[in-house]
């Protein structure tokens, strides 16, 4: 079965990706610019000129030179071995032809890992596990790859960059803060109370930058929790329609009797943060297509 060629292009899930991670890089900028004043003192480079560095560097973290390197660092992949290439290459081929993408457009690299299926990696990258290329059937693989290539087809995998690129600032400023607050609460309870609630003030000042209302933030959590389900949901029903639905049903089927490890929450916590949709809901939804348990 073939479909008909699909671009790139960024669909409801991924919009709202990116919008809910509006408050992260705000907090972000907010901790660019302190940065930015020390860096000007210490450089010729004026304040505006880091920021504006910091902000064109999402950017260039999608340009193919420049992500790939990046992402192949942070994710530790490697270019497969003649023995990976021989099984993944001609699945991707047949993949790519079922939806009419050039294969040449995209890089196969594989994780090292014993998860079944690995996160997409963003730019060109289509990224398998090390487990899935060793111990998949050829019909699961393929069904592997085209849930990436659906990731790509609906611009999820960049979005999940450049929000995360936006975010590293914050984060980091984060720990580091959260860092210094344990320090200081060993040394002395009121210097931690004075570092907890300077940590208020930022973060009130980070709401009113945002949304103006706590609300939106202290639900976002679980909206991007509901947003990565839908993108999670778009891919299967990619691979679906490239007509992988029953080998897409054995992998998950696959995926259960392996007993990956839950999160210790509280179930309905559990279910509210997860950012893959529940085996059920997804096996629902590839009955469309006649799928069954195998």
């Amino acid at each position: 079965m073939h479909i008909r060629a699909q671009r790139r292009w960024p669909d409801a899930t991924t919009l709202r990706h990116l919008a809910l991670h509006i408050p992260n890089a705000l907090l972000s900028l907010l901790v660019v610019v302190p940065a930015s004043f020390v860096l000007a003192l210490l450089t010729v480079v004026p304040v505006y000129g880091w920021a504006v560095v910091w902000l064109l560097s999402g950017v260039l973290a999608l340009w193919r030179p420049v992500g790939s390197p990046l992402l192949r660092l942070l994710y530790g992949l490697h270019r497969p071995t003649a023995q990976e290439l021989a099984r993944l290459g001609p699945l991707w081929r047949e993949v790519t032809a079922r939806a009419g993408v050039d294969a040449s457009a995209h890089t196969l690299w594989v994780e090292e890992s014993n998860a079944v299926v690995a996160k997409a990696a963003g730019g060109r990258l289509v990224r398998v596990t090390s487990h899935a290329v060793e111990h998949l059937p050829d019909g699961e693989l393929a069904a592997v790859l085209a849930r990436e290539l659906g990731h790509r087809a609906g611009a999820h995998a960049w979005a999940r960059l450049i929000t995360h690129w936006y975010s590293l600032p914050g984060l980091h400023a984060w720990r580091l803060l959260r860092g210094s607050v344990l320090r200081a609460h060993r040394r002395s309870p009121r210097t931690a109370a004075l570092v907890v609630l300077a940590l208020v003030l930022v973060a009130t000042v980070a709401v009113i930058l945002s949304y103006g209302l706590l609300l939106p933030v202290l639900t976002a959590p679980f909206l991007m929790a509901a947003a990565a389900r839908g993108a999670e949901l778009r891919a299967d029903r990619y691979a679906g329609d490239l007509g992988l639905a029953p080998e897409l049903t054995a992998l998950l089927h696959r995926t259960i009797d392996s007993g990956e490890k839950r999160p210790r929450l509280p179930a309905v916590l559990a279910r509210l943060l997860a950012s893959q949709p529940d085996h059920r809901v997804r096996l629902h939804a590839l009955e469309q297509y006649g799928a069954k348990r195998p």
